[in-house]
């Protein structure tokens, strides 16, 4: 027997909830072991951890282009999503100023003191400026 339309788009916002559930309890439990591994471990985790930020916000942009979803969603709603995504872009937008400042300050310091690795930054580079390429959105 079919499921009506609703039911089915209610089963699909079940299994997202369930996933991110999953997700938020497992960040939970290994915190603290994440924190005590060596960088590698550091670096997997944060980037698994920004590819489900990422994937995450798409879904959240997403939901609020689907005509179905600007129908019924209560404003109230909609401001508390205002309000939620605000404050961790604040949060997002400092820690970037702050981690990239130390960053720079430190390359800076290594810098003067002879200490970049040249397999990754060699002293000579022909015709090139010397500084790695800078990613941004903007």
């Amino acid at each position: 027997m079919f499921r009506r339309p609703e039911e089915s788009f209610a089963s699909h916002l079940t299994e997202w909830i369930k996933l991110q559930k999953t997700l938020l309890e497992t960040v939970k439990k290994l915190n603290d072991s994440i924190k005590k591994g060596d960088r590698l471990t550091l670096i997997i985790a944060t980037r698994t951890v920004f590819q489900h930020i990422m994937r995450t916000i798409k879904a959240f942009d997403q939901w609020l282009q689907d005509p179905f979803i600007l129908e019924h969603m209560p404003r109230e709603m909609l401001e508390e999503v205002w309000d939620n995504i605000s404050d961790i872009l604040l949060k997002l937008l400092e820690l970037d100023i702050e981690h990239t400042s130390q960053f720079r300050d430190l390359i800076i310091k290594l810098a003067k003191e002879d200490k970049l690795n040249p397999l990754v930054w060699p002293k000579k580079r022909k015709g090139l400026e010397k500084k790695p390429t800078l990613h941004t959105t903007m």
